[in-house]
C-alpha cells in the first residue's frame, strides 16, 4: 500500500507541461500551496490540484482523514486510503467522492513489500520523467475550537502486473484525458467517474528505495 510519494514539480512547470495556464487562478503560487515538496507521508501537507469556480487551483491539504473527535490536526489519521471498489457506498468516503475530488501530481510513489517481519520500500518512477496524477478525495476537518483544515485520502485500485509482484494495491492513477471528468470540469455521472478508477500501466520502473547516505563524521 502506498504510504509515501514525492512532489517535485513547480507551479510554473505544471502550467507549461499541461497547458493549463489560461484556466489557473494565478500563475504565481500562494503561500498555502508550496512550489516544491520533497517526500510526503501521512499527516504531512501536499499540494492538491482541484477544479473550482471554473478554474484550476492548488490547495494545501494534510494527508489523512482525521477522526471527528481528534484533538489536533496532527493526530494519527483514521484513514489515508479509500478503495475504488467501495468509494461510492461507504459513508466515510461517499460524499467526498461525489463532491470533492482532486489530483496529486507526483514524481514518484512508494509501495511496501512485506518480507518476513520487515517492510521493504520500493519506488515507482516513470521512465520518461513526466509526473503522474493520483486520484484523491478531500474533506474539511473541523476542530471544536472552530479551526479548520483540508484533509485528503488517496484512492487505490488493485495492482497492475508490475506492482502485483510486491503488493495487492496501488494508487489510482488518472490519465490526462480523464482529468476533466475526475475533477468535475466535465459533467459525468458517478458511475462514469468510478469507471475510470482502474489499475493503470505505464512505462515505469520499480526499484528498492535508496536510503539517503549518512554524512561522515570525519
Amino acid at each position: 500500500m502506498c504510504g509515501k510519494f514525492t512532489q517535485m514539480m513547480t507551479w510554473r512547470a505544471l502550467h507549461g507541461l499541461y497547458s493549463l495556464t489560461d484556466k489557473f487562478t494565478d500563475p504565481i503560487p500562494s503561500k498555502s500551496a508550496p512550489e516544491e515538496v520533497e517526500t510526503v507521508t501521512p499527516v504531512r501537507d501536499a499540494s492538491v490540484l482541484v477544479w473550482e469556480d471554473g478554474v484550476y487551483n492548488m490547495k494545501c491539504m494534510r494527508w489523512g482523514f482525521a477522526h471527528k473527535s481528534a484533538n489536533a490536526p496532527g493526530s494519527r489519521p483514521d484513514h489515508i486510503h479509500a478503495r475504488a471498489e467501495t468509494i461510492d457506498v461507504l459513508p466515510t468516503f461517499a460524499d467526498a467522492f461525489a463532491h470533492r475530488r482532486g489530483l496529486l501530481i507526483v514524481k514518484t510513489f512508494n509501495e511496501g513489500e512485506e518480507v518476513g517481519k520487515k517492510t521493504v520500500q520500493h519506488t515507482i518512477t516513470p521512465n520518461d520523467g513526466k509526473p503522474m496524477a493520483i486520484a484523491v478525495i478531500f474533506e474539511r476537518w473541523k476542530h471544536d475550537d472552530g479551526s479548520e483544515l483540508l484533509t485528503f485520502v488517496m484512492v487505490t485500485t488493485p495492482p497492475n502486473p508490475l506492482i502485483a509482484k510486491i503488493t495487492d494495491r496501488m494508487p489510482a492513477v488518472i490519465q490526462r484525458s480523464d482529468w476533466a471528468m475526475w475533477l468535475g470540469e466535465e459533467p459525468a455521472s458517478l458511475e462514469q467517474i468510478k469507471a475510470i478508477l482502474l489499475p493503470q500501466e505505464g512505462d515505469w520502473s520499480m526499484e528498492p528505495e535508496k536510503k539517503p547516505k549518512q554524512p561522515s563524521l570525519f
